[in-house]
């Protein structure tokens, strides 16, 4: 069973697809085809999704969901003409806090996801270029770093460090643990003096092979054995420094990326 899904918005659909998919996720039995219409803060753009979305409708004869954040409801109930079941995000939740409050929402489009305060967004970026001079060991300066991500190569510490930064304005580096430190097992000199602020990736055997096999075809760096050893010494760096670890595989980027925060008692907020 196959049913079409609409994250619609009149900012990027961003909030909308994330609270979508983590709904939708939940039901393994339907198959979903899902498609963003972002920036609908007009009558035309609503008529046009609408009608998008209603001849979707008459040509599978199975009703859309649209997933709604568009502030407007006069632009809502032109969507809602599609005939698709609407769920619209904010509706449960404006009510309440209007009364809770005692003021009315502004409802101004895009304003999630707008340069309302230029100092978050200048932090995020500040932290993003800071990731991006401290990858892999570029840049060893870890002075200034809220967060520093070790292990071997291709365990997912670069998309990790990237994640804290664009949507914490968290300062992450990463360091790459070489064959000379996983044969000596002592802490890498250059990461001693930041202890406390270290924190370790693993990843499974098999998966990093893979990865890395796409990365360098018939290399010795993917070989399975390879990457075992790596990783068997990796860890038991790990344990010997008393460093906290997490296993990447089955995890995604914002599960590992909240577990480092709450375990390093990092209090970022997302942006």
């Amino acid at each position: 069973m196959q049913r079409a899904i609409y994250y619609v918005s009149d900012g990027t659909g961003i909030t909308a697809e994330t609270i979508g998919h983590s709904l939708l996720t939940q039901f393994d039995a339907v198959t979903l085809d899902t498609s963003r219409i972002p920036f609908v803060d007009d009558e035309d753009k609503a008529r046009a999704a609408a009608l998008r979305i209603k001849t979707r409708y008459a040509q599978s004869g199975v009703r859309p969901i649209v997933v709604n954040t568009i502030m407007d409801k006069r632009l809502s109930d032109m969507l809602a003409e599609s005939g698709a079941l609407m769920l619209d995000v904010f509706a449960p939740f404006i009510g309440p806090l209007e009364q809770e409050l005692g003021a009315p929402r502004t409802s101004r489009v895009g304003k999630a996801h707008g340069l309302t305060d230029f100092s978050e967004y200048e932090a995020r970026i500040n932290a993003t270029n800071y990731a991006l001079t401290h990858d892999d060991g570029i840049d060893v300066s870890y002075a200034n770093a809220d967060v520093i991500l070790v292990g071997v190569s291709r365990v997912g510490k670069t998309p990790t460090c990237l994640y804290m930064a664009l949507h914490y304005g968290v300062k992450a580096a990463n360091y790459p643990l070489t064959e000379e430190d996983l044969e000596c097992l002592d802490m890498p000199k250059r990461l001693a003096p930041f202890r406390s602020r270290l924190y370790g990736l693993s990843i499974d055997a098999q998966r990093l092979a893979q990865v890395r096999e796409a990365r360098r075809p018939g290399s010795r760096y993917a070989q399975v054995k390879q990457c075992r050893w790596e990783l068997e010494q990796a860890d038991k760096l790990f344990r010997r420094e008393n460093i906290a670890v997490q296993n990447s595989t089955h995890t995604s980027i914002e599960e590992i990326a909240s577990k480092i925060l709450v375990h390093l008692g990092i209090e970022k907020h997302l942006f």
